[in-house]
């Protein structure tokens, strides 16, 4: 496939990895701090969420640096996005 197509669409792999991974650590703290087993929901939740993006990263990549390093900046974008996305707001009304 033409590198011109293929380039993008790692990134955007990249990207949703990254959303479902910061997307997930940020909604496991807030049912982690409500939990009376917080232990519980960080480690499995960490667990899934490593898996499911190295399993991404393995078959994105398929042993390309390029493809897997398109598909890293895309988790990086991610996690800038999905970031300020969940920031709470620091100025009083």
């Amino acid at each position: 496939m033409n590198d011109i197509v293929v380039f993008p669409v790692m990134v955007l792999a990249g990207a949703l990895l990254g959303a479902a991974f910061f997307g997930g650590l940020w909604w496991t703290v807030q049912r982690g701090l409500s939990s009376n087993r917080p232990v519980l929901w960080f480690f499995g939740s960490t667990l899934l969420r490593t898996a499911v993006v190295v399993a991404g990263f393995y078959f994105i990549g398929r042993g390309d640096w390029r493809k897997t390093a398109l598909c890293l900046a895309g988790f990086l974008v991610a996690r800038v996005v999905v970031t300020q996305l969940t920031k709470r707001g620091t100025h009083a009304p």
